[in-house]
């Protein structure tokens, strides 16, 4: 019997037969993926696939690229070298604010927008990683299931995993291939906290600030640093009874934008309103976007901007794989250096030098 409940002792209890799971995936779907999967791509075949928009093998080569093997990175670093002459030919805007602002909201609201209006939109977000089962959740897609399901959209979910304070440590390079992949406008979204913003702020040509109104009035602006790199602000949730209090906050936040020093792209920050539930001012933001763009490409700066961009990620690369470096050579003289300075034998300085010391030596 299928259902005990129905045996006779439980007079007038009925179970009928339930009806059987749906698949958990499209069958066709994890078909091709099960096909893509039955061999290892050469490195021709995820430029190929790169190059023709393919979004599985996009996706694959993504995950190389954030792989911490050292086989997927030297594999993921041959792909990207040879379509980086490919790439460059998009607009890059980090959008970043405060837990709470609606930022995927406004992401979905802007990219439905650009894809409307005939783009194809690549969305990297950035998803924290947790400080004590450093796991990450990957919820943004559930955010953005709208957009999610656009054909002419992407959205790649990816963890912190810690690395400079929220964006995560390849999200350059994964741009880089969404780019070949033919998606004209990418967007980096950030956690919203830390050094975050600094890092995103050092790999996109727009940087947009997205706010709520009663954050806090012009000397709060003032005092908080990330509006100083902002090309724009964005004061989001204009709906309802809050438009008073949104209009109200764009001008103070207006105000707290004079007392900063003249930007160093030529091009002065605005301050627009929008509803990213009701769907306004999305478009007057592009608009502010693609005139900001115009005029830096006019004047020089958005590709000087790019060059110095190259250059910081040289840099962060190179300090990067030192320590990544330091920490694999140093496992057994760093524990024993832990105990000395534990135990009180050795400063904490000199334990610092002497295992540098020991590095530079052996190289």
């Amino acid at each position: 019997m299928e259902h005990p409940e129905n045996s006779p002792e439980y007079e007038g209890l009925k179970v009928n037969k339930g009806i059987e799971a749906p698949a958990p995936m499209n069958p066709r779907l994890a078909e091709r993926l099960k096909n893509i999967r039955k061999r290892e791509l050469s490195v021709q075949e995820y430029v190929d696939g790169i190059l023709r928009g393919d979004i599985n093998i996009l996706s694959q080569a993504i995950t190389l690229v954030e792989s911490l093997r050292t086989d997927h990175q030297k594999l993921a670093q041959e792909i990207i070298r040879q379509c980086l002459p490919s790439s460059g030919r998009c607009v890059r805007i980090g959008i970043t604010g405060v837990p709470g602002a609606g930022k995927s909201t406004f992401i979905e609201a802007f990219g439905k927008f650009l894809t409307g209006e005939g783009h194809k939109v690549a969305v990297l977000a950035i998803d924290p990683s947790s400080e004590r089962s450093k796991g990450s959740i990957l919820g943004d897609k559930t955010r953005m299931e709208e957009l999610a399901c656009d054909p002419h959209a992407y959205i790649r979910p990816s963890p912190s995993a810690g690395s400079l304070g929220g964006v995560a440590r390849k999200t350059r390079e994964a741009m880089i291939l969404c780019e070949v992949a033919g998606f004209d406008v990418v967007i980096v979204e950030t956690v919203g906290v830390g050094q975050s913003e600094i890092a995103a702020h050092s790999m996109v040509d727009f940087f947009l600030l997205v706010q709520i109104a009663g954050a806090g009035d012009e000397l709060q602006g003032i005092k908080r640093g990330i509006m100083e790199m902002a090309d724009s602000i964005v004061i989001n949730k204009a709906d309802g009874n809050n438009i008073t209090r949104a209009q109200l906050a764009k001008t103070q936040l207006q105000t707290a934008l004079h007392f900063f020093p003249p930007h160093e792209s030529g091009v002065e920050p605005t301050v627009n309103t929008c509803s990213a539930y009701e769907k306004t001012g999305i478009k007057e933001i592009w608009d502010n976007i693609l005139n900001y763009c115009s005029k830096t490409q006019q004047n020089g700066y958005f590709e000087s901007r790019r060059s110095e961009q190259a250059k910081y990620w040289m840099y962060e690369t190179i300090n990067e794989q030192l320590r990544q470096r330091f920490y694999e050579s140093q496992k057994e003289n760093i524990q024993a250096a832990e105990k000395r300075v534990l135990n009180n034998e050795q400063s904490s300085f000199m334990a610092a030098f002497e295992l540098l010391d020991n590095y530079f030596k052996e190289q």
